[in-house]
């Protein structure tokens, strides 16, 4: 480590399908840890899937903000570690939300069949995409 990425090698990992652990504010606990699939927008916001009763969503409503981490584990080792201020939090839309999010992970048979098992819209009702925009940055290689 020790190389701080550009703003364009950042977006760049950024861009690529990371696992990432998002962490969000608990009161009177330590921060809620969890990993997530997410997207990446324009303008260095990022979009998670969520269930929107989970203890997730209820502590970002809450906080209004979160941390984000994502980082390679083969060499060169590089990260991304942001702050975010939650923008929206809606019903998740499948065609425009859902559907591009789990082709960024799955190979087109796999999200299909992904997709599928999920029941089409009828089955991620209540379900939300939180998007949220990046405010502070630490990415290194």
């Amino acid at each position: 480590m020790g190389h701080v990425l550009s703003s364009a090698e950042r977006t760049a990992f950024m861009a690529e399908p990371h696992v990432g652990v998002v962490a969000i504010e608990a009161a009177g606990r330590a921060p809620l840890c969890v990993p997530v699939w997410y997207a990446w927008h324009d303008d260095a916001v990022l979009g998670f899937w969520m269930d929107g009763a989970s203890p997730k969503v209820r502590g970002l409503r809450a906080a209004g903000r979160l941390s984000f981490c994502v980082q390679t584990t083969v060499r060169p080792y590089r990260y991304a570690s942001v702050e975010a201020d939650v923008l929206r939090i809606a019903p998740i839309e499948w065609e425009a939300e859902l559907v591009p999010l789990v082709e960024r992970y799955l190979d087109a048979t796999a999200a299909r069949a992904y997709l599928e098992a999920l029941g089409g819209p009828e089955g991620v009702a209540g379900d939300v995409y939180v998007r949220a925009r990046v405010t502070r940055w630490r990415a290194e290689q």
